[in-house]
């Protein structure tokens, strides 16, 4: 798994999960040049999603992904160790090839905390399980050294997704740990953290650009960085502009305006953009050609 996409979650007017526009939504990321998917990941409003809503999710994603060769890295994560065992369980059943799990959010547990929590989890199954950092969302950071340890200690752990913003963190792991895999969970840094060792990108941005966040992977894998930079510089103002407001806000709003998505439809406490951040949308979209 190397160019991954955070799918959002597609809902119709009366809020439910828009089942078919999901699986659509998929199987574009498919044609487009994605190599696995990630369904139910923060940027799928696993938040708001009732644990019913989330294991259909897993299950569209994999029917879909399934009879065309493509993996599937399943989103668990929660803020109660227990539901993420839960959901862990069941995605390992109904066939995904590994789990992303983000930190606990709200909770705030310290490092001790994250390390038992982490384990709990990786021991109830047998597929890989890949950390999630985000701590401007979570409000906890996942340290080096705990990640460090989990890796060291948990066999079936094997990376991290980094959304920490602090490009400093791959020198640490380039040196205490240089064969957990690190995957870019912050497309501004995707080439960044590729060119430094990064094994794959797990990314916003390609819900609406696949084929683009696809040529950025392989060129960089190849080690054809000048190649890489240069696709990661044409999307520069993208991926500045897919959060100018809380992330999938403006995501799904692309989409929309773009014709991927036909309903604009978010669950509390997320709202559309406002006018001024739609406008600045539709701004940028024009410097881009959005594949069907």
């Amino acid at each position: 798994m190397h160019a991954l996409s955070a799918l959002i979650t597609p809902f119709k007017p009366d809020l439910s999960v828009d089942e078919n526009a999901y699986a659509s939504l998929i199987e574009r990321q498919i044609r487009l040049g994605m190599d696995a998917c990630v369904p139910v990941g923060t940027t799928g409003e696993s938040a708001t999603l009732s644990h019913e809503e989330h294991m259909h999710c897993i299950e569209i994603a994999l029917e879909v992904c399934k009879s065309k060769g493509v993996k599937v890295l399943a989103g668990v994560g929660s803020n109660a160790t227990s539901e993420s065992i839960m959901l862990a369980k069941f995605a390992q059943k109904a066939g995904a090839d590994a789990l992303l799990c983000v930190s606990p959010y709200y909770n705030r547990p310290t490092q001790q905390g994250l390390f038992e929590h982490y384990k709990a989890i990786a021991h109830s199954v047998e597929i890989p399980l890949i950390l999630y950092d985000v701590p401007a969302r979570t409000g906890t950071q996942i340290a080096v050294e705990t990640a460090v340890k989990l890796f060291n200690e948990v066999p079936n752990i094997v990376g991290i997704k980094e959304a920490s913003g602090q490009a400093g963190r791959l020198v640490d792991f380039a040196h205490l740990a240089p064969q957990m895999q690190i995957y870019s969970g912050e497309d501004k840094l995707n080439h960044i953290i590729m060119s430094s060792g990064g094994v794959g990108v797990i990314s916003v941005t390609g819900n609406l650009l696949p084929d683009k966040l696809s040529a950025l992977v392989q060129a960089d894998l190849k080690g054809d960085f000048a190649t890489g930079q240069q696709i990661h510089n044409a999307l520069h103002e993208i991926n500045g502009a897919l959060f100018c407001e809380s992330n999938p806000i403006p995501i799904k709003a692309c989409m929309h305006l773009t014709g991927l998505l036909e309903h604009l439809v978010y669950r509390l406490p997320l709202v559309p953009p406002s006018h001024e951040h739609m406008r600045f949308l539709e701004t940028i979209l024009e410097k881009y050609e959005v594949l069907k």
